[in-house]
């Protein structure tokens, strides 16, 4: 029995180490003092592209932050399929707000895909005079160095810049659980990734020289995947390329949210993560500490440990994570400490809940997986 017991506790402890690792590499990440944004002369010219689908949260300032750009060569492109989306009107008076923006409304649909937001995009790509193309979901803040930050993280070998988002401002537990999800876990293994040279896309802001996409194929060729970021990150790979991410995550006001929205929208993330890579979420569980626990417990009192070691290593685990969150600036009071085991309990039901099941609904279209 002894056996049986250090291995268990042997292989939690080696998983809390990847854990503790991933965070200290982000860490180091973030407060690493950065280095002076080049300024290219003379600035290429970027497209800006933003879907847009109904009023959400706090959509006039995500909107505005887009028309208010400390970059001086942009076109800014907004896009809506409905003209009466209640989003066209806000639009337009931010528009006219901002007289000296190189901004546009386009509306239509174009079905290209089962992507909706691919389809929504597409009059927008096909209206664009940049030679980069920035498509940023309507739901993040972009800060005024926002393009230039892009550019900055281009290099030789890139294919593609691209960045997760991490929630501010929860206002209720839902919203907290949100951010648990967002920062110091997705965004957090994100950047771990690009840390160690393998950075991966996330839709939320996806960068491109322009006519590497053009002869892919344009915006259509992400429907190959049921989501764009994961098409994204194999067209670059399969190229040779790399996908890299800004230095930062850019900000996605939060706010309220209930429980069935945030298991939604969580659920359909996990499905599309074991779709895109099913070898990877294979391993899924073991990024959060439900089962890394049980088998420390186990092993550490099959051992005659006693209750200590337990304790501390549940301490090391959120400890760490905590600190994270709190060393960056990110939602770190009691509630959002408390979300974080919620979180962890809710990775393994979701891993599970993905598995049988292999369609989705967003914005009234169902997605599935192609057969």
């Amino acid at each position: 029995m002894d056996i049986i017991g250090y291995i268990l506790s042997g292989f939690a402890l080696l998983v809390l180490g990847v854990h503790l690792a991933s965070i200290a590499m982000v860490v180091r990440r973030l407060t690493t003092p950065a280095a002076p944004l080049p300024a290219p002369n003379p600035a290429p010219r970027i497209t800006l592209l933003r879907p847009v689908h109904g009023l959400e949260y706090e959509l006039e300032a995500t909107l505005t932050s887009g028309l208010r750009l400390a970059y001086p060569n942009y076109q800014m492109l907004f896009c809506v399929e409905e003209e009466d989306d209640p989003a066209a009107a806000l639009v337009r008076r931010l528009i006219k707000a901002h007289p000296t923006a190189d901004a546009a409304l386009l509306v239509g649909r174009d079905p290209v895909s089962q992507n909706p937001k691919l389809n929504n995009l597409m009059k927008g790509w096909r209206a664009a005079d940049g030679e980069w193309v920035a498509m940023a979901d309507s739901n993040i803040i972009l800060p005024p160095d926002y393009l230039s930050q892009l550019l900055a993280k281009w290099g030789p070998q890139t294919g593609l810049v691209s960045s997760p988002a991490v929630g501010m401002g929860p206002e209720n537990w839902g919203g907290a659980l949100e951010c648990a999800f967002l920062n110091s876990y997705q965004a957090r293994w994100q950047l771990a990734a690009d840390q160690a040279g393998t950075g991966y896309a996330q839709g939320k802001t996806l960068f491109w020289k322009r006519n590497f996409l053009a002869k892919a194929g344009g915006p259509a060729v992400l429907s190959s995947e049921i989501a764009e970021d994961a098409a994204s990150t194999k067209l670059v790979r399969g190229a040779g390329l790399k996908v890299r991410l800004a230095r930062r995550p850019f900000v996605q006001p939060v706010g309220r949210r209930d429980w069935k929205t945030v298991w939604g929208r969580q659920l359909r993330w996990a499905i599309i993560r074991r779709m895109g890579f099913p070898a990877l979420f294979l391993a899924e569980p073991l990024t959060g500490a439900v089962l890394l626990l049980a088998a420390f417990a186990g092993g550490a009192l099959g051992l005659g440990w006693g209750l200590w070691p337990v304790l501390a290593y549940i301490s090391l685990w959120y400890g760490a994570e905590w600190a994270l969150a709190r060393g960056a600036g990110w939602p770190a009071g009691l509630r959002d400490a408390m979300a974080l085991p919620v979180r962890d309990a809710m990775i393994l039901a979701l891993w599970l809940a993905a598995w049988r099941q292999s369609a989705f609904e967003w914005q009234g279209h169902k997605l599935a997986d192609k057969p």
